[in-house]
């Protein structure tokens, strides 16, 4: 549909027709919902679930396009990602009623087996999480990247857009504070997307009840606690999405203007033409679109439903956690709200269970409360969701009493309304009992996905190094998964079998240490033998201002130095004894190849870099370390 191959700079008036035809579409959209034509009395459900690849270590593969081709099919169904190791499974909506739950959880276990099943005859396994544990900057190159015209526009243009580096900054029990250079990261998210059809004169209070349960459902199913081996928050998603695709200028920040993916910073008031203009107000076009679609307004004048297609795209780059959606089937238009935040996984049971609970509290706060903007402001719903994704249960959270809750209290507590909403629509007794037991069993065990994960990896990393931990994680959760039992219900990690283990020391970026103790050329002697001395160490890697290895210098460097006895030789800089230019290995090098490198040049420790910055150095002890691991 989009333009894709190009550079908006490149085509000024494909852009100002671009902008007239979303104008345009937009001032349909009014026309439409004064008409009435929308379709009303049926509330219709759908999911997109979204999966990574995995090979048999545990670690991302891109496989995406030979398994999507196995599966064949219209593209209706699976669908290709960003990344090469990711896939998508869209189904088809249901009416939700009666036991609409369990027929979507049937069919999501079935179309899982049937993806699992292509991706072994390409040697990969499929895991539904919200991020995998084992990815790595590695990954973020854009030879990861889906081979398609459309992926690689998106990334020239945000990227321009951005004038500069993308900048992650996350806090949790660690703190990862990077920089990057494509949009590749926003591939290391994939979620449970759920829409909720709504009549457009229910717009505006279902909405809002759906952004206050939001963030009780997001407290309850939290999944995404890994990131580049740093643990952040419960749902690290919404964090990481929120920088990765952040188009923002320094000028934008220091206005204080709104990132595309965004909670939002008020309540909707009657209508979703609120959130369209909004949107299309404040942000910019990413990409535009052909002009095969007819104006809108000839559409309706001959008696036709237009599909709106400009607004669509444009709707489509702005990520609303709860964004506002239209669309036309059969000639009838309606109105949907899709969620967002929710993680993949960790079962097919635990994802319709967060469905459940969102749809029957938002429905039961409505039919309760009315329009709950009378009863809460929206920073007090706003900060619920932020809290609720960064400390999961544990949070406190905003409630319509005025007082402050812990997420799981209140979770318990909403419980009744999330049921008698579920009764509202229609769905069966048995199958809301169900769904929401697995949700209270969750909570009340104070286990989900994230606690799951962060209790195993923390047992794991004290006796092992970080990657072969990460690789425990990924296959431990890969064959609970397969189970299908609820995550409240799996056990606690066992040990890695040695083969796993094995497979953990292939590349240098596995088995080097990150725990680093740097200098600078400037600094004395005197500091680095101190340095040394306090910490048990032989090797000091020195640094620029910018980051960037500029040289190496070892405890004999030191020490022959003060021998010499050169004239205030304590306060020489390390500039003028250490080693410049060191032979350096990059954290994809293969293990087998460092070894050669440090018996050929005779070296005892290897500094690893990335695109000249320091990441990590490797020692000859590290080699005993994995000598005795190897052994065992």
């Amino acid at each position: 549909m989009g333009r894709h191959d190009l550079d908006l700079a490149d085509m000024p008036e494909e852009l100002r027709r671009f902008e007239r035809r979303l104008i345009a579409d937009v001032d349909a959209l009014e026309r439409l919902l004064a008409m009435d034509v929308f379709e009303q009395g049926v509330t219709r459900i759908g999911v997109e679930q979204e999966f990574f690849l995995i090979d048999e270590h545990g670690r991302p593969a891109p496989r995406a396009m030979e398994v999507l081709e196995i599966l064949g099919g219209d593209g209706s169904v699976y669908q290709t990602e960003l990344a090469r190791f990711n896939v998508e499974l869209a189904l088809p909506p249901v009416e939700l009623t009666a036991d609409c739950f369990s027929q979507i959880e049937s069919q999501l276990r079935r179309e899982m087996g049937i993806i699992r099943t292509a991706a072994a005859k390409q040697g990969v396994d499929v895991v539904a999480i919200g991020i995998l544990p084992t990815l790595g900057w590695e990954h973020l190159t854009l030879d990861y990247m889906t081979p398609s015209p459309r992926y690689a526009a998106l990334n020239r243009r945000v990227s321009a857009m951005r004038r500069g580096e993308f900048r992650i900054h996350i806090r949790g029990t660690d703190i990862l504070h990077a920089t990057h250079d494509n949009v590749m990261l926003e591939a290391f998210n994939t979620s449970f997307q759920l829409h909720l059809q709504v009549a457009p004169d229910e717009f505006a209070k279902t909405y809002n009840a759906m952004q206050l349960a939001t963030a009780l459902a997001v407290a309850a199913s939290g999944n995404s606690p890994l990131l580049l081996g740093n643990r952040l928050w419960e749902e690290t998603r919404i964090a990481l999405f929120r920088q990765s695709v952040d188009t923002r200028t320094d000028v934008d920040l220091k206005r204080g203007s709104r990132p595309r993916v965004l909670f939002g910073d008020e309540w909707v008031k009657s209508s979703v033409l609120e959130l369209v203009r909004d949107d299309v107000s404040r942000f910019r076009v990413v990409l535009p679109m052909d002009d095969g679609e007819p104006m809108p307004a000839n559409v309706i004048a001959a008696g036709g439903i237009p599909r709106l297609g400009a607004l669509a795209l444009h709707n489509g780059t702005i990520y609303r956690w709860n964004r506002p959606c239209y669309g036309v089937v059969n000639g009838v238009p309606h109105l949907r709200i899709e969620n967002r935040p929710m993680p993949a996984g960790p079962t097919a049971a635990d994802s319709m269970a967060n469905a459940a609970y969102l749809f029957g509290l938002t429905r039961g706060l409505v039919s309760e409360y009315g329009d709950v903007a009378a009863r809460m402001a929206f920073h007090d719903c706003k900060a619920n969701f932020y809290n609720a994704a960064s400390t999961g249960l544990r949070s406190a959270l905003h409630w319509l009493d005025g007082r402050s809750h812990s997420a799981d209290e209140l979770i318990l507590y909403t419980m009744p309304l999330a049921a008698k909403g579920l009764r509202e629509y229609g769905v069966s007794e048995a199958d809301a009992n169900r769904l929401l037991d697995i949700i209270s069993d969750r909570v009340s065990a104070g286990q989900t996905g994230a606690r799951w994960m962060i209790d195993g990896y923390n047992r794991m990393r004290a006796v092992m190094p970080q990657d072969e931990a990460l690789q425990s994680v990924v296959l431990d959760y890969l064959d609970a998964q397969k189970s299908g039992r609820p995550v409240h219900l799996w056990d606690k990690m066992e040990m890695p079998s040695r083969e796993m283990r094995r497979s953990s020391y292939e590349r240098v970026g596995q088995i080097m240490s990150r725990d680093l103790f740097t200098v600078r050329e400037e600094d004395t002697i005197t500091l680095a033998e101190a340095m040394m001395r306090w910490e048990g160490i032989r090797h000091v890697p020195v640094e620029n201002a910018e980051g960037e290895l500029v040289g190496m210098f070892t405890l004999v460097d030191v020490v022959s130095a003060l021998r010499r006895g050169d004239a205030d030789s304590g306060e020489l800089s390390i500039g003028a004894i250490m080693h410049r230019d060191p032979v350096t290995v990059a954290p994809e090098t293969p293990t087998l190849e460092a070894i050669r490198l440090m018996r050929e040049h005779s070296l005892t420790a290897l500094p690893v870099v990335r695109d000249g910055k320091l990441e990590g150095i490797l020692t000859d002890s590290d080699f005993v370390v994995v000598a005795a691991r190897l052994l065992e």
